[in-house]
């Protein structure tokens, strides 16, 4: 035992069965990626909706109940391929349905309740493709994944598996 205390590494996500994550693995491997960049694992692909960084383990009972939001179903349409600035590759959606927008502003106000802050960035949704792939090639314009979302989840980040402790919808 080191003294420090034990922290789970946490994020709320909107997280792919498998068939769109299959759809979303195509537009992945659609890309021509640079030497050096890192793609994304199929299995790691989704949509962060909070990052919540590393929390003390002891509040996990807390969070798994606190993360309970209203939550209403709706259809997300991924298609446009970006490269940001930061040299991350990602999928965004051809339009932010209000649900997604409201369920990001439940969870916000979730994570307050809990005496958590909130990210102070704007929301982007996205999918991330790939690190470290600042000269990608972007695929053309293809069939958007059509994701009927049912809910999300709190997922764990630990020594590179990310494991969904709770599925919420």
């Amino acid at each position: 035992m080191d003294g420090k205390p034990d922290t789970t590494r946490l994020f709320l996500a909107l997280w792919p069965d498998p068939a769109v994550r299959r759809l979303l693995t195509q537009w992945r491997d659609a890309w021509t990626w640079p030497r050096g960049a890192s793609p994304v694992d199929p299995d790691k692909l989704h949509v962060t909706l909070h990052f919540l960084g590393a929390l003390p383990s002891e509040r996990l009972p807390a969070l798994l109940d606190g993360f309970a939001v209203p939550f209403a179903p709706f259809r997300l349409e991924l298609g446009r391929p970006a490269a940001w600035h930061n040299g991350i590759a990602v999928l965004e959606p051809l339009v932010q349905p209000p649900e997604l927008l409201a369920l990001h502003a439940r969870l916000s106000d979730a994570l307050v309740a809990l005496g958590l802050k909130p990210e102070g960035r704007a929301y982007r949704p996205h999918v991330t493709m790939a690190r470290r792939a600042g000269t990608a090639v972007l695929p053309s314009a293809g069939p958007p994944v059509l994701w009927d979302v049912r809910g999300y989840a709190l997922v764990e980040s630990k020594d590179g598996v990310y494991t969904v402790l709770r599925d919420y919808g």
